[in-house]
């Protein structure tokens, strides 16, 4: 008989600086978008669970919020995030980008106090400069233990099945934690409520994406379609404004691209009621930032 092989599950942490590309691998690894992507630095608030399952194995990413020095109540909540996916996993992807001319030196410092597998993912090679690139990391490496190197690009998929193999090798046989099916632990509407934000970031210049979270109301689900409420709440009055534009322009464009989104991810017909509140100072204000979501 053909020897079976153990099956092998475990969880994994993606953590990085600020727009290295760590939702893009996620995404990417999952062959669906579960985690938001936009061109500015500090999209991903939450930690978001993502999980690649196939006969033999489960893995279960956590996607973190990008390493950075909070400065209020928010950014707090958002790297007590990142150092509990740390302790809670089993690997580590270091997610670096070469391009990237400040130092990595906060995120060497929170990764090597915890003693881990530490994979170096090298990311965005369909840009860098290859020889720049392996300075880059052999820099990294000078600076703490790396168990191996990966030169990757989480858009066009370059390296990372190879990434992926040496995942399942560091992996110790075990159970799968989740359903098969499953793709996160995340209700739908926490999906909801990131991809109104999506929209935001998309549409929204400077400190509005910033100063914005989204809250879900409700959620009635039907067989045909689904209703949904959600508030865009805003940190000062000035914003609001801003968010509903001249006679409700750019609230109503910024619905439209939210609902296509959501019918996307859910696949099927959505009604997308959206309002703007004021919360003055959300993001400075603890209670607030626990009652909203964050750092839970």
């Amino acid at each position: 008989m053909p020897e079976t092989k153990p099956h092998k599950s475990g969880y994994v942490a993606i953590i990085g600086k600020p727009n290295a590309g760590k939702s893009t691998l996620m995404n990417y690894i999952l062959g669906s978008k579960i985690s938001i992507t936009t061109h500015k630095a500090q999209t991903t608030r939450h930690q978001i669970v993502g999980i690649f399952s196939d006969d033999d194995t489960q893995i279960v990413f956590l996607d973190t919020p990008g390493v950075i020095s909070p400065k209020y109540e928010l950014q707090k909540a958002m790297m007590k995030t990142v150092e509990r996916a740390r302790s809670d996993a089993d690997l580590i992807l270091f997610i670096h980008d070469p391009t990237d001319k400040h130092p990595t030196d906060d995120v060497i410092k929170l990764i090597s106090s915890i003693n881990k597998p530490v994979y170096l993912v090298v990311n965005k090679m369909d840009f860098a400069d290859q020889e720049k690139a392996e300075r880059s990391a052999a820099e990294i490496q000078d600076k703490m233990k790396i168990r191996s190197v990966h030169y990757v690009s989480a858009t066009a998929g370059t390296g990372v099945p190879e990434l992926m193999e040496e995942i399942r090798a560091g992996l110790l046989p075990g159970p799968p934690f989740y359903p098969k099916e499953d793709l996160s632990e995340h209700p739908v509407r926490f999906f909801v409520s990131e991809l109104v934000r999506e929209q935001i970031f998309l549409q929204f210049h400077q400190e509005i994406p910033y100063s914005c979270t989204v809250e879900v109301v409700s959620y009635d689900a039907d067989v045909d379609i689904d209703r949904i409420h959600a508030d865009i709440i805003v940190n000062q009055k000035s914003q609001k404004g801003m968010l509903i534009g001249k006679g409700g322009t750019a609230i109503k464009e910024l619905g439209i691209k939210a609902r296509e989104s959501i019918e996307e991810f859910i696949g099927k017909q959505v009604y997308l009621e959206l309002h703007v509140k004021v919360r003055e100072k959300w993001r400075e204000k603890e209670g607030w930032v626990r009652n909203l979501g964050y750092g839970k």
